[in-house]
């Protein structure tokens, strides 16, 4: 990739710009593009984007430009995101989570009727029944995948990854398959299985103590029984039913593991694109930052203290330090452990040689990555060259992400 980020470059590259700001490194988004999707062409898989990670239109469609055709597809949040994008003309989406309320599933038939390909997810019987009704009304199919639970339960009560589908075992699966299969108006499609104790869950993350070599030791454990559980689910569903055009599975977190699955046809990407913080402590995954964002310097409260205005963007699940924005350029400044970063101010301690002025940016990166496209109507997109535009994000574009 070209010269990467440094404080004098982002610095001029936003001169003159109302802070606070969000910016995303386009050199930087490009080399992770690539780094994230070579396992994938290595072994012949696909790769389905997740936009919850981006939330901005611009950034979808360069990713999907520049990784055709392996990068062929999308994984959406909800049934509103879906329409939406199918109106931008994006044609082949899978619904990451499932849609019960009536309005969702009268959109779902809608879509079903066009030239999208939106497939709907399900890991319960009642969740069928609203989908088969509408899409009986509109006289089409809704296509739909089940959602299994690939989680691991090594001694009887321990639960090591998310909360999500009910169907853990081979029976359930099978037997929801068949349900799927006798339910008018509902089509069998596909199958997905995505294991967060691997894709979501940092190897080396700062703070865990003696718990980190136990997270790690339980990720190795967890491998041999998602490969065994989504294989068997898969070989027993199309023994009876027939092929599925989709088995899929895997995250940034897991991708060079995930892509050698015999059994999946596709894997999921999104976060590593933008790089977060959070994906500096998984082994062997060479990202490069790409998403920040600028607050201004507002105030010098001390010797060796700077003050800056807002920064309160701390990300989602448990609650802890490694969910708050990390101060990254210019380098060797850190958070007061007192205040972190918050809703109107946050100091910073400065290191000596370090020289900054009222008005100055300082770049922070954010725990996660599409999360931080809630707090901003537009991202600027920063060339190699310097060059810069605003895009919208999702709010920008008046959408409501969920």
């Amino acid at each position: 990739m070209s010269e990467p980020a440094s404080y004098p470059r982002l610095k001029q590259a936003v001169a003159g710009l109302l802070l606070p700001l969000a910016l995303v490194d386009l050199a930087a988004f490009d080399h992770n593009l690539e780094r994230l999707l070579s396992p994938a062409r290595r072994e012949k898989k696909l790769v389905r984007l997740a936009t919850k990670s981006l939330r901005v239109v611009a950034l979808i469609e360069r990713a999907l430009a520049r990784g055709a055709p392996t990068l062929s597809g999308l994984m959406v949040y909800s049934v509103e995101e879906a329409q939406r994008l199918v109106a931008r003309g994006f044609l082949d989406l899978l619904l990451g989570y499932p849609a019960v309320q009536p309005h969702q599933a009268e959109v779902l038939a809608e879509l079903a009727a066009g030239p999208a390909q939106v497939v709907a997810m399900v890991d319960d019987p009642e969740q069928l029944l609203g989908l088969s009704a509408a899409a009986v009304r509109r006289g089409t199919r809704i296509k739909v995948a089940i959602d299994l639970d690939v989680s691991y339960r090594p001694f009887g009560g321990l639960h090591v990854g998310v909360r999500r589908s009910p169907v853990h075992a081979e029976s359930g699966a099978l037997s929801l398959a068949r349900q799927i299969a006798a339910t008018p108006g509902l089509e069998l499609h596909g199958l997905m299985g995505y294991e967060a104790q691997l894709a979501g869950l940092p190897d080396h993350a700062p703070g865990r103590g003696v718990m980190g070599p136990i997270l790690r030791a339980l990720k190795s454990g967890s491998r041999p029984d998602v490969l065994a559980r989504r294989g068997a689910v898969r070989r027993a569903i199309e023994a009876e039913l027939g092929p599925l055009a989709i088995i899929n599975g895997g995250g940034t977190g897991s991708i060079d593991w995930s892509a050698q699955d015999p059994s999946l046809t596709e894997v999921t990407i999104g976060s590593g694109l933008l790089a977060p913080h959070l994906f500096d402590h998984y082994a062997g995954l060479s990202l490069v930052p790409a998403l920040a964002f600028a607050l201004p310097i507002t105030r010098r409260p001390g010797p060796g203290l700077v003050t800056c205005q807002g920064g309160g963007y701390v990300a989602s699940g448990a609650a802890g330090p490694d969910r708050l924005p990390q101060p990254w350029l210019p380098e060797g400044l850190a958070l007061l452990p007192h205040e972190g970063t918050g809703e109107v101010q946050t100091p910073l301690q400065v290191p000596a040689g370090v020289e900054l002025g009222l008005g100055d940016p300082v770049f922070f990166r954010p725990a996660k990555a599409g999360e931080l496209a809630e707090r901003f109507l537009e991202y600027q997109l920063i060339e190699a060259t310097g060059a810069r535009r605003a895009v919208p994000t999702y709010r920008g574009e008046g959408w409501s992400f969920c």
